[in-house]
């Protein structure tokens, strides 16, 4: 309640915004199938990088002190468990 606005502030709703924009013009769904397309060769690129990021090592730590959570291979799911 008090940090929020702090971080959502004009600038990120109008980025929100833009996106949307993408969205509703369909730009995102043509990108989306060219990525398709093309293989998936800048989505692949991004989930490696992200698999390399600090959050995921800690995210790992954090799941191993956790033993009611079920064991799954997250490699490129970031988070989805």
């Amino acid at each position: 309640m008090t940090v929020g606005p702090k971080i959502i502030d004009a600038s990120v709703k109008k980025r929100m915004k833009a996106a949307l924009k993408d969205v509703q013009s369909g730009k995102f769904a043509k990108e989306w199938v060219a990525e398709y397309k093309g293989g998936y060769k800048r989505y692949n690129a991004l989930l490696k990088a992200g698999e390399k990021h600090p959050i995921e090592t800690t995210g790992a730590k954090l799941r191993a002190l956790m033993p009611w959570i079920q064991k799954k291979n997250l490699k490129g799911a970031q988070a989805a468990y």
